[in-house]
């Protein structure tokens, strides 16, 4: 296990930074110019795209479609470890939309802003990456249904979030790690995350030439280090408790110019100020909003995570008709990690029980499944 930790830790753990580069050989990234996006608090994110990848082929009736959102300075490699013939977001049945979040240096951010550079960029909630997300798929794929919304952490937030703001739009709900309203605890691992950054004098309140190198190893360690990870893993990990030292630099120095850290100051606020219930309609009432909810949800939790507390989903989630909450590898304690696709048990319970998930919900006769061996395509 420490062998697997050692190699695979520094590429793919959950948050702080993406899961994978990009190989020739995967599908093209692609841009959707949506204009400007109007933000729910009136201000707009100016000559705005958002970023993509799709793999599978999208149907006739275009009804095979899944989309997933991505982690807080993830991207649309987040869940590769989920995605392909006979794993859960199926490719042989399924066309699977993998998007960028505002902010997270693909997708229009802060970093890559011309208009709006940097801490000129508007702050911006889940729900307008939400709405980022509906348009993509209603004005450049003509998509008005998809078999499900799936996503890891603040993939997760975003996930429930699709189903209270457009609870026709979907079948089903896959919400791994998530959060339907953000506790004041992972309010706090995301300030003092922050606060690292702002106060290394190299931030230069967000005008920096070359990256903040000290604050973004401490934010490295608040997040990706502790919140993201358990004390069981560290005592798997390490007999010798100093050990950790050694190993702690060489995690941040592997990783240290891998996202923008003035992308993940605007994606944490946005982390801090989600909660379902403050969608338009529902007066702040959260559990109001989740018992909106129309599609079937599978809610996923990690024992023992210590950024998005598995208590917050778990009792949330009981608002929501027609759900199904588990708890991710049994018996183990990978909390917030349990979603990161870099323990072999994790990967294989998340594909299965997820790829059960949404046979369940094909066998439900609404879903038309693509078959790739047929020359034209066809449904079953």
């Amino acid at each position: 296990m420490i062998r697997i930790f050692n190699a695979a830790l520094a590429a793919a753990l959950l948050v702080s930074w993406p899961a994978m580069a990009h190989t020739p050989e995967q599908p093209p990234h692609q841009l959707y110019n949506e204009g400007d996006l109007k933000l729910e608090s009136g201000e707009a994110i100016k000559d705005f795209s958002i970023s993509y990848v799709t793999h599978g082929t999208l149907n006739a009736q275009k009804s095979n479609a899944i989309l997933m959102v991505t982690a807080i300075s993830g991207n649309h490699h987040r869940l590769d470890f989920m995605i392909g013939p006979g794993k859960a977001l199926d490719t042989s049945k399924y066309f699977i939309v993998c998007t960028d979040a505002i902010a997270n240096g693909l997708t229009t951010s802060p970093s890559n802003s011309k208009q709006q550079p940097r801490m000129a960029f508007p702050k911006f909630l889940i729900r307008d990456m939400v709405e980022s997300q509906y348009r993509l798929l209603k004005e450049k794929l003509g998509i008005d249904h998809v078999v499900a919304v799936v996503g890891p952490s603040m993939g997760g937030m975003q996930t429930l979030q699709w189903g209270v703001s457009h609870p026709e739009f979907m079948d089903s709900l896959v919400a791994i790690v998530p959060l339907a309203k953000t506790p004041a605890w992972s309010v706090a691992v995301m300030e003092a995350s922050r606060k690292a950054i702002m106060n290394d004098p190299a931030w230069k309140d967000g005008n920096y030439d070359t990256p903040p190198e000290q604050g973004i190893r401490l934010w490295r360690d608040i997040v990706a280090l502790l919140a993201a990870r358990t004390p069981d893993m560290y005592a798997a990990q390490f007999k010798n408790g100093l050990d950790v030292l050694p190993w702690m630099e060489q995690q941040e120095t592997a990783v240290l110019k891998a996202f923008d850290a003035d992308d993940w100051i605007y994606q944490t606020w946005a982390y801090d100020r989600h909660d379902v219930g403050t969608t338009p309609g529902f007066n702040g009432d959260t559990a109001k909003a989740l018992a909106s909810i129309k599609a079937k949800t599978l809610i996923l939790t990690g024992t023992k995570d210590l950024l998005n507390p598995e208590f917050e989903p778990i009792e949330m989630g009981k608002n929501i008709s027609d759900v199904t909450i588990k708890t991710i590898s049994p018996g183990s304690a990978n909390g917030h990690a349990s979603a990161g696709g870099f323990l072999p048990t994790d990967v294989d319970f998340l594909n299965r029980e997820v790829g059960a998930f949404l046979d369940v919900v094909a066998k439900g006769g609404k879903i038309f499944h693509y078959d790739a061996r047929a020359p034209q395509g066809r449904t079953y």
